[in-house]
């Protein structure tokens, strides 16, 4: 599973947002209130749907635990010049940068062997370090987290080494 490398220039993203632990995992709760919202953001890019992950202390693998808690976004990307006026909406600037583009294929009960592979086989090996920006996969609206034929593009953010 090798990566495609790309470029994302900065994004804007309206969505909504909520503090959580892998330990009080509230993925669903957080989708169940974002989906019924998202055709009326203004100005959506596309129909992609962004699950982002932001930390506090940026991202490492080795100390990351249950309990170590992050912002989770389910969001749309929207045009630059969108002025997010929807009270129960949030915005997110996602900054741009270098990322390593993954393919989930399964099910969603089987993103952590995708994760393991990338931490744990991919980085070690490649000639790139973690860079302290959000890690987000991206969906089709179609997608459902049970298909055993799902697809999901899963980013990581990135930087040579030697930067």
């Amino acid at each position: 599973m090798e990566p495609k490398m790309i470029v994302l220039e900065e994004k804007k993203m309206v969505g909504k947002s909520i503090r959580m632990t892998l330990a009080e995992d509230a993925t669903q709760e957080l989708w169940k209130s974002f989906m019924p919202h998202r055709q009326s953001i203004p100005d959506r890019v596309d129909e992609r749907l962004y699950n982002l992950k932001v930390f506090d202390q940026g991202f490492d693998p080795k100390q990351f635990h249950p309990s170590t808690p992050f912002v989770k976004w389910a969001a749309v990307e929207v045009l630059p010049r969108t002025h997010n006026e929807d009270p129960g909406m949030e915005t997110l600037v996602l900054k741009g940068g270098l990322y390593a583009v993954f393919l989930h294929r399964g099910p969603a009960d089987r993103f952590n062997q995708t994760l393991q592979y990338i931490f744990e086989e991919w980085l070690p090996a490649s000639a790139y370090d973690l860079d302290d920006r959000a890690h987000f996969e991206r969906f089709t609206i179609d997608y459902h987290p049970a298909d055993p034929e799902a697809v999901e593009e899963v980013w990581i953010p990135v930087k040579a080494v030697h930067e």
